[in-house]
């Protein structure tokens, strides 16, 4: 049984820059790792792929982070699964 991706916590990053992309993230991040979410959202949108190339070089350096892919459906946003 599929479970629908509105049941995930979410966190949309549009209009966010390189630099404050981290602290937004890693916040996102901690809060669901309390929370014991195992599967968070990232929507980054498409664009020019700037935000989603930054969110995915700092997934692979959070231990935190256990895996992570972009959407099948929508490339537009990233799907992570943390190691709680």
């Amino acid at each position: 049984m599929l479970i629908p991706l509105s049941k995930y916590p979410q966190i949309d990053v549009h209009g966010e820059t390189r630099d404050t992309i981290y602290s937004v993230i890693k916040i996102f991040i901690n809060d669901n790792i309390k929370l014991k979410n195992r599967i968070i959202i990232i929507v980054h949108g498409k664009g020019t792929g700037i935000l989603k190339n930054e969110i995915h070089y700092y997934l692979k350096m959070m231990k935190e982070v256990k895996s992570f892919h972009l959407d099948y459906w929508n490339q537009g946003m990233t799907i992570a699964e943390l190691d709680i």
